[in-house]
């Protein structure tokens, strides 16, 4: 059985690690550079770094902070936000990112998958859903979950890997922050629909949430900002937690 991964997420607004609820009231966190620095001596298995208003703004993401990160971490660093063509992607990954993530430029073209999964393999190609629950269904957002679309969050995890792309990073805007749980049932929907790395994100608030998120979820990997920024829970007692309950995690 592959090993969980345990994943700290860097939400970066102006140059400063944010975190809020639902996406919004955001409070400063830290310096990215910084806490992914911490993250690496600390053993985390991969980092996530996302430029949270880019998107929303219109702008691209800051190639220094990405650069000055990639610089002070040995362990795979996937980058989203503003990323709107293939050499915006090529761009990240000259910086030092090993994957990049891709929402809203991948809702108004879908093809940006496939083209990227050609030009960088798919493996390199992460395609992040903001979901939130409308009626009875997860609907896909964009622009850092400031706009509803039509699309079925299942069904726009199963396109978007037949297109290409090698991972998915799935959000729930409804428990984001909340420290309520991840929202299993959308996660386990998703998981069970698609054959490659689901990663679950929004709503860590305990250890015994990683573990749902993984057991229940099916989740291959937990995203989590909260609790391992405000030094709350430690990578490694998330990991010893994991693995005394029968979840593989490398220790």
């Amino acid at each position: 059985m592959l090993t969980k991964r345990i994943i700290p997420c860097l939400d970066v607004d102006a140059g400063r690690v944010v975190k809020g609820v639902r996406f919004t009231g955001l409070r400063v966190a830290g310096d990215p550079v910084e806490l992914a620095a911490y993250y690496d001596r600390e053993g985390a298995d991969e980092l996530v770094f996302y430029d949270i208003t880019a998107s929303a703004e219109g702008r691209k993401t800051m190639v220094e902070v990405v650069a000055r990160t990639a610089d002070q971490v040995f362990i795979p660093l996937t980058v989203g936000g503003g990323l709107r063509t293939i050499d915006d992607m090529r761009l990240m990954l000259r910086s030092g990112a090993d994957k990049v993530s891709i929402n809203t430029a991948a809702i108004e073209d879908p093809t940006l998958l496939a083209r990227g999964a050609a030009a960088f393999r798919s493996k390199c190609v992460v395609l992040s859903i903001d979901a939130k629950t409308e009626g009875d269904r997860p609907r896909g957002h964009a622009e850092g979950g400031r706009r509803s679309t039509a699309l079925d969050t299942v069904e726009w995890a199963r396109r978007g890997v037949e297109l290409g792309a090698g991972e998915v990073v799935l959000n729930s805007i409804d428990t984001d922050g909340t420290r309520a749980g991840y929202d299993l049932r959308i996660l386990r929907l998703v998981s069970e629909a698609v054959q490659v790395p689901v990663i679950a994100s929004g709503g860590a608030g305990s250890l015994e949430h990683l573990y749902l998120a993984v057991a229940e979820g099916k989740a291959d990997a937990v995203l989590a900002a909260s609790i391992f920024h405000y030094r709350e829970v430690t990578i490694a007692e998330a990991k010893r937690f994991l693995a005394a309950r029968g979840i593989p995690v490398r220790l």
